[in-house]
């Protein structure tokens, strides 16, 4: 692993879209209380999409538009619904039902479960994944996925941080190299 502990301690809070990140966290969870079992309709993922997606947000934005409020429902549901003992089987299940989504691929669904549930999953995408693994990627399937994931789950332990904490500070850690 390039990146260590020590390189991201002081950035858990410095990201520049902290404040976003935390809101929707926090208005995932108050969904979560309001909604058993758990989903989300396309009005609470659009703000994700937006999140994740930023200046790409309209590029498939008509393709997300094919799916209904109701298949946003039943996948969200069925994904959120999976339980399994073994962490990276559970991930790989959960990132596999989102993206039968239109316009979700694997890093925006890892993008949902990481505001959805920030103890056990982050985000990926080519900033963190060169800062942990030295390399340069766009593409992301479920297997790189699970990869990334075990490694900043390892860094999060490490830090006594949430697994989304981490991969937030490992984002920023990236983004202030480029701008050196």
């Amino acid at each position: 692993m390039v990146i260590q502990a020590a390189d991201i301690e002081k950035l858990r809070k410095e990201a520049i879209d902290y404040q976003e990140t935390e809101q929707l966290k926090a208005d995932l969870q108050r969904l979560r209380k309001e909604r058993e079992p758990f989903y989300l309709t396309g009005r609470d993922l659009d703000p994700i999409f937006e999140w994740k997606l930023r200046g790409q947000f309209s590029r498939n934005k008509k393709r997300r538009e094919e799916n209904s409020d109701r298949i946003y429902e039943i996948i969200t549901r069925a994904a959120f619904s999976i339980r399994e003992d073994d962490w990276k089987l559970e991930a790989e299940l959960r990132v596999a039902v989102l993206t039968v989504l239109h316009g979700v691929g694997v890093p925006v669904a890892s993008a949902i479960l990481a505001l959805a549930d920030p103890d056990r999953y982050c985000v990926v995408d080519f900033r963190g994944w060169r800062a942990v693994f030295g390399e340069e990627r766009s593409g992301f399937d479920i297997p790189s996925y699970i990869r990334y994931l075990s490694k900043i789950r390892q860094l999060a332990q490490e830090l006594g941080w949430s697994v989304q904490e981490t991969d937030l500070a490992v984002w920023e850690y990236d983004r202030r190299q480029d701008l050196m």
